[in-house]
């Protein structure tokens, strides 16, 4: 986008399963270090690689690969790697575990059989081994032992996020208190607000300091959802995300790309998506915060 108002901006995006016909279930480091480059491209200059639900050494292997893209990308290195880039390939700042601890009854359109319950023997086979790049794990924070999780999570260095739930607001509010730090595409796949019960999205509208994740595609969530979540919102909590998926940038149109009710992901990568806000009119320095500034510290907090 040439000559676009958001030229120049370092742009972050915490949530990308894909793009341009590749995803992390492919599990191959060229294939992963192939996203970086499209996203790139897109204008994007660092991703965190969101790996979906599935089978464990499924899951595992695809961090095995994003681990390696990382270390051809120089990540580990003391010179240059773990930040992002001005130009050239996305940098590939490590992995978001969406999942496997979700709420099945608020699946969205994940694969439900792979959820699992949030154990800590569980835990620690899955992320063995790659605790240096897990930046984040979405968790349902209503399912049973879910708390004690989090904790254990937040003590090892990786941020937790709240997602794919039922919680009610208690349940969200108790999530928060035992250390999740952000909420995982806001109304999306999660309990919807209601008057006398505002649940989870309620809770995120309200606490100051939880960080909240909206997809910004305006198919995920309407023009008037996104006003109003810009209204009640503090700016340094926002964070925009794309969150795509391999058909990002492909055919066929992204209004195709629906089960039942739910969407298969995003339809725009993070950069389109935000310059697509600000042509409607929303107020461009929340916009980019929300895509530079505010990743970036949400990392920073989770030790990045």
């Amino acid at each position: 986008m040439e000559g676009s108002s958001l030229s120049g901006a370092a742009i972050i995006d915490l949530h990308t399963h894909g793009i341009a016909g590749l995803d992390t279930r492919i599990a191959d480091p060229s294939a992963m270090l192939k996203v970086a480059e499209y996203h790139g491209r897109a204008g994007v200059a660092a991703i965190l690689l969101s790996i979906y639900p599935g089978p464990m050494e499924a899951m595992r292997a695809q961090m095995s690969a994003v681990k390696e893209a990382m270390e051809r990308q120089g990540q580990f290195s003391d010179s240059g790697g773990n930040r992002p880039r001005q130009e050239g390939p996305a940098s590939i700042l490590g992995v978001h575990l969406e999942g496997p601890f979700l709420n099945p009854t608020r699946r969205g359109a994940l694969d439900a059989s792979s959820f699992l319950e949030p154990r800590e023997e569980t835990l620690l086979r899955l992320i063995e081994g790659f605790e240096p790049v897990i930046r984040t794990i979405t968790i349902a924070p209503e399912l049973p032992g879910a708390e004690r999780l989090i904790r254990e999570i937040v003590k090892r260095g990786m941020a937790v996020n709240m997602g794919h739930s039922d919680a009610t607001y208690a349940e969200a509010e108790a999530g928060f208190r035992a250390g999740a730090r952000g909420i995982t595409h806001l109304f999306n796949a999660m309990r919807p607000f209601h008057h006398r019960e505002p649940g989870i999205a309620g809770f995120a509208l309200i606490n100051r300091d939880v960080y909240v994740e909206i997809v910004g595609d305006l198919r995920h969530l309407s023009m008037e959802t996104v006003e109003i979540i810009l209204r009640l919102k503090e700016p340094e909590r926002i964070l925009l995300v794309s969150d795509s998926v391999r058909e990002t940038g492909l055919p066929p149109c992204p209004e195709e790309r629906e089960e039942g009710e739910a969407l298969l992901g995003g339809s725009m990568t993070l950069r389109d998506a935000a310059q697509g806000l600000i042509q409607r009119g929303f107020d461009k320095e929340i916009i980019v915060r929300a895509i530079t500034v505010n990743p970036r510290e949400y990392l920073a907090g989770a030790g990045m």
